[in-house]
């Protein structure tokens, strides 16, 4: 069986489809993945890739092609929603032609998209074949397609389509307590992947003494917004009787001073690793993100700045494993309640068990060879 994948190009969209497409391999299947931009690095995941815009830089497509609808989601407080989706159907437009090309090279037998990127149901569309939707973090994706699509008909017109399905096979890694909705599609286990890392030692060795937060912003908020709320961190941190791990990836630091003896800053670490070591995390709210702190059983302090983070972070709270501030709300307070609430941290566990026993991606390989006739 061929299969495509089609993703959002920024690693973000693309690490939680990984661990579908090494089930695919492993069952001997042949994987393509097309997409763009950072959406490349499923290279160093042992995949084979269809860059489907060479040259393509995803910040700079959204400040000359999206600036002004960039600019009104960027903004505190409130956004349109709409806005959102009209800056994703743009994206879907531009790459479009390219995954297509790629679709119609590689003949796949089945097309599996990321939520966003419904080019990939477009493709498959054209081609006559199944595509499955593969969503991530907690939100529902059903309505966002569906108003996608109906942003996209000059896209499908330029490659002859007339319309796609209005139901689609679906993969929900979200698990079914966080989210109030019935779960929609088939359910698989969120394995976390980060890319492959050499670890270093600190990351490997039984730790004792007290207790250790893992603090991220993911790999794009930090470029955009800055150091901010990890300045406000660090504040605090001499206040609290924990060590900070700061893994901020390529990221100058030098802004934050000198640092306090109980915050490291150690640069770009393999996230489900470091949180396998840490007793809390607090973060941006990427959807990534969330579900590795969910993976890793810890209680999460939320600083949601946009997309879907704010659905994450009510997620977290919601269910009662977290916290969602704003990063004027950060002091010693706070932090010291994240590694002492008891009550949090039972949850924490507790959803972590609920995540092991969801089915694996291996598990869902057979549903997928049945749908796509083989």
């Amino acid at each position: 069986m061929r299969v495509l994948f089609v993703t959002y190009p920024a690693i973000g969209h693309l690490f939680p489809t990984i661990p579908l497409a090494w089930a695919l391999r492993s069952a001997g299947h042949d994987v393509l993945v097309a997409s763009s931009g950072d959406a490349l690095e499923a290279a160093n995941a042992g995949l084979h890739v269809a860059d489907v815009s060479p040259g393509f830089h995803l910040e700079e497509f959204l400040q000359t092609e999206c600036g002004e609808l960039i600019a009104r989601l960027r903004q505190p407080g409130e956004i349109d929603p709409m806005d959102g989706l009209r800056m994703f159907a743009q994206l879907n437009d531009a790459l479009a032609d390219g995954i297509v090309r790629a679709a119609d090279a590689f003949r796949p037998d089945l097309i599996v998209y990321e939520q966003i990127f419904v080019a990939g149901l477009i493709a498959a569309a054209r081609l006559g074949v199944p595509a499955v939707q593969h969503n991530f973090g907690c939100v529902r994706a059903t309505p966002l397609r569906q108003l996608t699509v109906a942003l996209m008909s000059e896209t499908m017109a330029r490659h002859g389509v007339a319309g796609v399905p209005d139901r689609v096979p679906t993969i929900d890694i979200a698990p079914p307590s966080m989210v109030e909705a019935e779960v929609d599609g088939w359910l698989m286990r969120p394995v976390p992947y980060n890319s492959g890392a050499v670890l270093p030692d600190w990351v490997l060795e039984e730790r004792t003494g007290r207790p250790r937060i893992g603090v991220t912003l993911g790999t794009a908020t930090v470029h955009v917004n800055g150091l901010g709320p990890v300045q406000r961190l660090v504040a605090a941190a001499p206040q609290v009787d924990a060590e900070f791990v700061l893994a901020l990836g390529e990221v100058e630091t030098s802004e934050l001073g000198e640092l306090p003896e109980n915050v490291r800053v150690v640069g770009w670490v393999p996230l489900a690793k470091l949180l396998e070591t840490c007793d809390a995390a607090v973060h941006h709210g990427g959807a990534g993100t969330t579900l590795a702190a969910l993976n890793a059983g810890v209680p999460q302090l939320v600083l949601p700045d946009g997309a879907d983070r704010g659905i994450n972070a009510q997620a977290v709270e919601d269910r009662g494993l977290g916290l969602s501030r704003s990063a004027e709300d950060l002091d010693a307070e706070l932090l010291t309640r994240l590694i002492t609430d008891e009550k949090m941290a039972a949850v924490a566990r507790e959803v972590r068990a609920e995540i092991e026993s969801m089915p694996t991606p291996v598990s869902l390989v057979a549903r997928l060879e049945e749908l796509a006739g083989r």
